[in-house]
């Protein structure tokens, strides 16, 4: 005798019908939680660099003629294009010389830190498939968005409110807690439409790089168009960028508020645009479809230099598109170099203790120093490439043929030292060409771009820690970035600040010579060129003796 035993039915989850914003609020508190460190640095980082910066302006700018000096230089085309609109000139004080300066600066940064948060935890999240499995829950379609965006929104306000607290309590004259507090809201209103540019570009492509990528070059084009803008007569063109809509707020001159209204608008009409974009395409798929390869791959895209080459192309040319234009706006500025820095008694020890024939040829190994960190950023993150493969299952798949680990690297490495190599020429090149025609000096071209080639060894020599990360220590191989932050912190601020000698001696770039300050001297690249094939060599043997990280 058989009993009919009634099949047992699992508890249904509840899931708001319709509600694609559902569990947002879990999200956000993920988010947070996942970032405790990375958001605190940020924020703490932007935070603390304005304020050093306004104390060393009392500093190096206590006499009102030191500061008219500034104004004097500053008025030129050139001097705008590096700082800000002309406006601010009027009356230098303190706090207009830290809008004027530092404003167009921070937003960049401010900006980069807004769009990271966006395509880290949308993008990202759809790359490595986690947003897919979160969906199947109780999880709305515009969630991981909506999260990310008030995570962002967050983190710009809570550097708002630092900045407005940190700088009106410093008891400097010429910045007040209006100023202060306008000044916060601007790096907050432009990082938050930065944020929503990338919400965006999030939608276009299927790639975390990509989406990085679009939404750093729209940061790159409304700097230049702020720059192009403030440059000429009219200054038309910075109004085409939120960059140049926070400047003209003339933020300690004329606390004009109604700018902010204008990037709050565009942040509304991205982030609308962003969630409607969203609808129209698959979970992990992009608006932009991918184009069909050929059925059969060139010779070169079969090598492992070849393959690793396409896979970096765009941020390498986004890197040399941006160096050289670097290059190209600090040597606008090289026959100016004299009258700017003659009555900053901090600046010219420095530049005294570098030497060189003239103030410009001293100036120009102090931007060097400036040039070189750029470049290593992006050794920096061409050398980590294999470590992101690797953790995201990529690298098994290629790993299971005949490709060998040491080529596989190797091919990544190369691409970092030749790309690095030839983004410090491009570097060289607008430096020179921009510089040599400022200073009335034909002979400074090929002597910057001496000059910056001779960084290559250092940026080898990061290169091959980065490697040894990888090799021997996987879970510690973001501590490469140490190597490019120390380098600017020494080797830049230090000179300003005076810090002792062996601090120098411990990055890379402290053993390069100061071209074209001093003469070549060929003895540190050659040591530095063997410690980078060490160091990259003993990186490949701790990789091939290491169990590779598998999904």
């Amino acid at each position: 005798m058989s009993t009919a035993v009634s099949p047992t039915r699992a508890p249904e989850r509840s899931r708001p019908a319709g509600n694609a914003l559902a569990g947002t609020r879990i999200l956000v508190r993920f988010i947070l939680r996942r970032d405790r460190i990375r958001l605190p640095v940020w924020i703490l980082a932007l935070f603390l660099g304005t304020l050093s910066t306004a104390s060393n302006y009392k500093t190096l700018y206590a006499d009102p003629e030191d500061r008219a000096s500034v104004v004097k230089t500053m008025d030129s085309p050139a001097g705008l294009a590096m700082s800000g609109p002309r406006p601010y000139l009027d009356d230098y004080s303190f706090g207009a010389m830290l809008g004027h300066q530092m404003l167009g600066f921070m937003a960049v940064l401010v900006g980069l830190m807004s769009v990271l948060i966006i395509t880290r935890h949308t993008r990202n999240e759809e790359e490595t498939g986690r947003a897919e499995l979160v969906r199947a829950t109780a999880v709305g379609r515009h969630a991981h968005m909506a999260a990310a965006l008030v995570v962002a929104v967050l983190a710009n306000i809570a550097l708002a409110v630092l900045l407005a607290l940190g700088l009106s309590g410093m008891g400097i004259e010429g910045i007040d807690a209006q100023g202060s507090l306008l000044y916060g809201c601007a790096h907050a209103a432009v990082g938050i439409v930065f944020a929503a540019v990338a919400a965006v570009t999030a939608q276009i492509t299927a790639h975390t790089r990509g989406a990085s990528g679009m939404a750093l070059a729209v940061i790159g084009v409304a700097y230049v168009l702020r720059a192009a803008g403030d440059a000429g007569s009219s200054g038309a063109l910075s109004w085409l960028s939120p960059i140049g809509w926070v400047q003209r707020t003339y933020v300690y001159v004329d606390d004009r508020w109604w700018p902010l209204a204008l990037c709050l608008l565009l942040a509304a009409s991205c982030a609308a645009a962003g969630f409607a974009l969203s609808t129209r395409r698959d979970v992990g798929a992009g608006l932009r479809s991918s184009r069909l390869g050929s059925p059969r791959a060139s010779d070169a895209l079969g090598s492992p230099f070849g393959f690793a080459l396409r896979l970096h192309r765009g941020m390498l040319t986004g890197f040399g598109a941006g160096l050289f234009l670097m290059g190209a706006m600090y040597g606008s500025i090289l026959g100016d170099a004299e009258d700017m820095l003659k009555n900053i008694d901090q600046i010219q020890d420095a530049l005294k203790e570098i030497g060189g024939a003239s103030v410009a040829e001293s100036f120009a190994s102090m931007v060097m120093v400036v040039i070189s960190v750029v470049a290593a950023v992006y050794v920096v993150m061409a050398s980590l490439r294999p470590r992101a493969e690797e953790t995201a299952g990529r690298a098994e798949p290629l790993l299971a043929t005949a490709l060998s680990r040491h080529r596989w690297v190797g091919g990544h490495v190369a691409v970092a030292a030749v790309g690095g190599t030839a983004l410090l020429l491009l570097a060289g090149l607008g430096f020179g060409a921009a510089g040599a025609a400022s200073a009335g000096d034909g002979g400074l071209f090929l002597k910057l771009v001496g000059a910056a080639l001779a960084y290559a060894p250092a940026l080898w020599v990061t290169i091959g820690i980065a490697v040894l990360l990888i090799g021997w220590l996987p879970r510690a191989s973001a501590a490469a970035w140490v190597v490019p932050v120390y380098a600017f912190v020494i080797g830049y601020l230090g000179q300003l600040l005076q810090f002792p000698h062996w601090m120098n001696n411990l990055s890379p770039f402290g053993h390069v010579p100061r071209l074209p300050a001093s003469d070549m001297t060929w003895t540190p690249l050659i040591v530095l060129t063997l410690v980078a094939a060490g160091l990259v060599r003993f990186g490949l043997e701790g990789f091939r003796r290491r169990d590779l990280e598998t999904k």
